[in-house]
């Protein structure tokens, strides 16, 4: 496209009102190729030449080779690069060289692994005579294509859950295919960070032991997208050393990136326009203009309703045109989805509307044009997203949006900012004590674990071990434990910390009901509640009821003109102390604690002029995560010395809590997303900051953060401190939290707004610093970001055998509240273990 071209387009419009705030130039870059130092077999370079493909880009000629040589590798290169080949090229030669050799991809989606079948189905369908038998081995796989595939297949591509609960606890009947298991590709490894990328690490080592158990050693071939640690990362999640190669040959066009702030629409310059009503504009040119565009946006409702303004003004403007647009996201049946991604990939449609459903690697094609709305949560999946246009050597356009939050405007007022980070680096820790419980657990059921084994789980896993045999979950003999009893433990244990409770959606429009989609707890709650409005492809459908019995939405298609928005609430109820500790001028505590998420009232919103109409009542269960909290409480004199400058205390912590929370996962192996926080006084009777685990029972991240609580604020203090910004940022103290009141006439939000002159006057306080004074309050300041804050939306998303005389491997002894805590998990994990 001709983007110099088009923005000049936009420049000349009556309506243009200086959005674009900052332009950063990525420059083009051509291919690199490089030479096998041992070409290609034969058979590969015949399918590659069908494809075109005559030379390897630098980075598959070094994976390759580094692959030949025997080495792990861990491929990091941008979108559209050209992974796949990286992996799939050695695996068919290792195919071709040997008859019965066997690999295994994992993909952290069901569509990723669908989206790879298909590739490799292509390269067969090129040249029948390759010894390719792959199919996707999962959840949606009926029972007689598992055995064949288990028998007969050579690839088998699954994901991280499937593997763990339905292959490795059958591992007996895979004997065959593990003892020949040379490949063990891991994609999208920058997707699992976290809990979930820590129990996956976990997943690897239970597969690497039952290889080893059939005389098998894989090699592991990981690929990411660009995170700040790759080779550690990979180390890591898999236990073993990693080369990796990051030198990206792919050529690259030009790609013009635009920060786009919407103008004000008050002479008082406080609120702005929508960034919907921008991406609407922005979309429906680049579509009229035959420019394929895809647009991000954050939520599922959103990628719905601004699908719907698109299709709408085109049906104006061009109406063949409307036809070329649609709408993705997760909810979706998978029948649905495919059959979008196969039209983008085609052509066929001009223009989608998603959420980051896709923004992993299933292939959809180079488009020209990429839209965020707003800004994406990291760098790492700004870049993502952004990556997704782009074709061959032409210019490609990147506008994004920035909504009238705080986290937005301070990239669209500091537009260096985002340009000059580094992507987030991605953190595991498959060691945790709490994680390894559950693993060991499924570990002694596949096989005896012994010395090596623990060795191997990380130095707690000996200690955890004897807790199962304390327990009367294991037992001792022959150097090793031994799994006792008729409990199948991979079913306790969930990899992902998502719920399980879904709910199906049911249209009753026509004579037949259909199924249009699913829904977890959480989001049906909150979009498919009794009166909700649910978005299906741009259309409206009322929901008559929701049965939470059955879990079933029974919706109908008709003419509405306003769509709901759900309101929450969260509260947090002190269940126990098990630490109460002066700390400082403060106390410390540490205990089990309760999380009570209410989604209990909505709101009517109009269509395009976004007024709200109504509110309603929502009555659906209260969520609940009994977990376990760190929390402070501060001394009297902090909270009235904060008051005393006409300041908010609770708007102080809460720009401490959010500080904390930045910072921790320096001092605590975690995912920014592993820990909650909240400033919360219904238990205590006065505001606390709470640090917690979402985590049902915990996972000690907390509690690391109780033993670390002194580097943990003063990071914060440092980090608030450090901030070039005047009042606060996203950067420092954090975001707003709305919060609902129905008095409120205007948009029914008001909200804590984090007050970094407080947090500073807080933290001063609280590390027994020289008090600091804060500067004095200016309304006009504080009404501007009272505004901003209208705008944020509420919810976005064996018999027993007698012991022998062995001694015990030991490990490294766990603390006692660590053990303590063990104790109880282990035992709430037994109580659910469900017969085999």
């Amino acid at each position: 496209m001709d983007v110099d071209a088009f923005l000049r387009e936009l420049e000349n419009r009556r309506g243009y009102r200086g959005q674009m705030v900052h332009t950063h130039d990525v420059p083009a870059r051509e291919a690199g190729f490089k030479d096998l130092a041992q070409p290609l077999h034969p058979s590969v370079a015949g399918v590659l030449a069908k494809q075109d493909i005559r030379e390897l880009y630098t980075h598959q000629a070094d994976a390759i080779e580094a692959i030949r040589r025997g080495e792990n590798v861990v491929v990091v290169t941008g979108t559209a690069s050209g992974k796949t080949l990286c992996y799939n090229l050695p695996v068919i030669e290792t195919l071709l060289t040997e008859p019965l050799a066997k690999a295994i991809y994992l993909y952290p989606t069901k569509a990723l692994a669908q989206d790879q079948l298909r590739v490799l189905n292509e390269l067969k369908a090129l040249d029948p005579k390759l010894p390719i038998e792959a199919g996707t081995y999962d959840g949606d796989t009926p029972g007689d294509t598992r055995r064949k595939l288990r028998d007969e297949g050579n690839v088998i591509l699954t994901n991280p859950d499937m593997l763990h609960s339905g292959i490795l606890p059958n591992h007996s009947r895979w004997a065959s295919f593990f003892a020949q298991l040379r490949y063990v590709v891991i994609d999208e490894i920058h997707s699992y960070r976290g809990i979930f990328g820590s129990n996956v690490g976990n997943v690897i080592r239970r597969l690497r032991r039952i290889c080893a158990h059939y005389k098998a050693k894989p090699q592991f071939i990981a690929a990411s997208a660009t995170i700040d640690n790759p080779q550690e990362h990979a180390q890591v999640l898999a236990g073993e050393a990693f080369t990796a190669v990051t030198n990206d040959g792919s050529p690259r066009g030009p790609k013009r990136f635009i920060l786009w702030n919407p103008p004000f629409i008050d002479e008082g310059k406080v609120e702005r326009r929508s960034p919907n009503f921008e991406a609407q504009k922005l979309m429906v040119d680049l579509i009229m203009q035959g420019i394929q565009t895809i647009c991000f946006v954050r939520a599922r409702r959103t990628a719905e309703v601004l699908y719907r303004y698109v299709r709408d003004e085109l049906l104006e403007e061009n109406p063949r045109l409307a036809n070329t647009v649609r709408a993705y996201r997760g909810g979706y049946l998978a029948e649905e989805r495919r059959e979008i991604e196969q039209l983008l990939f085609s052509g066929k449609l001009l223009g989608v509307t998603t959420t980051n459903a896709l923004e992993l690697g299933i292939d959809i094609g180079s488009l020209d044009a990429a839209i965020l709305v707003g800004y994406p949560g990291s760098v790492a999946s700004t870049w993502q997203q952004a990556g997704r246009a782009g074709r061959g050597d032409e210019e490609a356009l990147v506008i994004l949006i920035g909504q009238n939050q705080p986290i937005d405007q301070y990239l669209m007022q500091h537009t260096q900012y985002f340009f000059g980070q580094a992507p987030e680096r991605a953190v595991i820790e498959p060691g945790n004590p709490y994680i390894l419980a559950g693993h060991l657990r499924c570990a002694c059921q596949e096989l005896p674990v012994g010395e090596a084994d623990c060795a191997d789980f990380g130095e707690s896993a000996a200690e955890v071990m004897g807790l199962l045999e304390e327990d009367n979950q294991a037992f001792f003999q022959k150097a090793t434990w031994r799994w006792k009893g008729d409990a199948f433990p991979a079913r306790d244990v969930s990899l992902r910390n998502i719920d399980d409770n879904n709910y199906t959606i049911q249209d009753m429009t026509g004579e037949k009901p259909e199924i249009i989609g699913q829904l977890d707890e959480f989001s049906a709650f909150a979009q498919v509640h009794t009166e909700a409005i649910y978005m299906h492809k741009g259309d409206p459908y009322f929901v008559d009821r929701l049965d939470t019995t059955e879990r079933i939405a029974y919706v109908r298609k008709g003419d509405y003109d306003y769509y709901t928005q759900a309101i929450d609430k969260t509260e947090i109820r002190i269940d126990g102390t098990e630490i109460d500790e002066p700390w400082r001028v403060s106390r410390a505590c540490f205990g089990p604690v309760t999380v009570n998420t209410t989604v209990y009232m909505f709101r009517k919103i109009k269509f395009y002029s976004r007024d709200s109409i109504g509110f309603g009542n929502i009555n659906v269960p209260t969520l609940t995560l009994e977990t376990d909290a760190l929390w402070v409480l501060p001394p009297a004199f902090a909270l009235e010395r904060v008051r005393a400058y006409g300041r908010i205390p609770e708007d102080g912590l809460l720009g401490v809590a959010n500080a904390a929370l930045g910072v921790l996962p320096i001092f605590v192996l975690c995912d920014p997303a592993d820990v909650g926080s909240a400033v919360d006084s219904s238990t205590l009777g006065t505001p606390a900051i709470f640090l917690y685990d979402r985590y049902p029972k915990g996972l000690g991240f907390a509690e690391k953060a109780h033993q670390r609580l002194e580097e943990i604020l003063q990071a914060a203090l440092f980090l608030i401190e450090e901030c070039q910004c005047e009042d606060g940022c996203p950067s420092c103290v954090g975001s707003p939290v709305p919060v609902f009141d129905p008095t409120d006439d205007d948009v029914g939000t008001r909200g804590k707004i984090p007050d970094k002159e407080a947090a500073l006057c807080l933290l001063h306080d609280l590390l027994e610093r020289e008090p600091y004074v804060p500067k004095p309050v200016d309304p006009e300041k504080l009404e501007r970001r009272l505004q901003a804050l209208r705008a944020v939306a509420v919810t976005p998303e064996p018999a027993d055998e007698p012991e022998d005389d062995a001694p015990r491997p030991r490990g490294k002894p766990l603390p006692e509240t660590v053990e303590k805590k063990l104790r109880r998990r282990i035992q709430a994990l037994r109580k659910r273990g469900t017969p085999y």
